[in-house]
């Protein structure tokens, strides 16, 4: 398992639920902190916790449904002198369960791809040259496991773009010391997930930052947090063929 040690790592949608719980691992591990929300305020506690662990940490703000913002937070973040080495794009919106599935609204996709492709490719776009440059990256990139749901097309469609970015990427990297994978935490019990999904947020780690540790000869792959859940980190990394 890699020693990421003073790797600075960020991670998207930090504020609650399987982000801030990738983070706090990720700080456990020895990595500093970049932490994304919509509002800095919104990490302010989490930033105090993390802090308090001994690693260094920076809060920055964007809204993924509006892409200068996110182009205006990832200008912010290189006026503050670190070298990302580490991407954990958890973020992601289910915009609505629609039963009436013919009835879905333009909307539906337009805010979808906007949230969970287009603002993960363009965080991606931004680091990746500065990461083959210095021979080593790692990003993972949160996917989900929906098929066959039309209840939920814009949310399903637009994570199956990422995939597919991800996986077109990923065959670009090879011996460059960067990786890039995906992780599906599974159906858990938060924002997104709802009340009524079978796993706690806590499942999902660590599966979710498995991919933050793999060597780099694994790329384009699919992690699923399931498949890990109550194994340790390292257990869980040293599994992987």
């Amino acid at each position: 398992m890699l020693d990421l040690s003073g790797k600075w790592v960020l991670v998207t949608g930090a504020a609650r639920g399987i982000g801030r719980l990738a983070a706090l691992k990720m700080a456990d591990c020895g990595c500093n902190l970049i932490l994304h929300s919509r509002d800095v305020s919104h990490t302010a506690s989490l930033e105090e916790e993390l802090k308090a662990k001994g690693v260094l940490c920076h809060s920055v703000a964007a809204d993924l449904n509006d892409i200068p913002s996110v182009l205006k937070m990832l200008e912010k973040i290189d006026t503050l002198g670190v070298d990302v080495d580490i991407v954990l794009n958890n973020a992601g919106l289910q915009i609505a369960y629609r039963t009436e599935y013919y009835k879905t609204p333009a909307d539906d996709y337009e805010v979808s791809f906007n949230v969970n492709t287009i603002a993960p490719a363009m965080i991606c776009y931004h680091f990746l040259p500065k990461m083959t440059e210095r021979g080593f990256g790692r990003i993972v990139n949160t996917t989900s496991g929906i098929d066959k749901e039309p209840e939920q097309a814009g949310y399903s469609a637009a994570k199956a773009a990422l995939d597919k970015i991800t996986k077109d990427m990923a065959s670009k990297l090879g011996g460059t010391g960067v990786a890039m994978n995906l992780t599906d935490p599974g159906w858990c019990r938060t924002d997104l997930g709802g009340p009524n999904a079978p796993n706690a947020p806590e499942s999902a780690i660590p599966g979710v930052i498995v991919g933050a540790f793999v060597d780099d000869s694994i790329n384009g792959r699919i992690f699923h947090a399931q498949d890990y859940a109550g194994m340790t980190l390292e257990d869980a990394v040293n599994s992987i063929k």
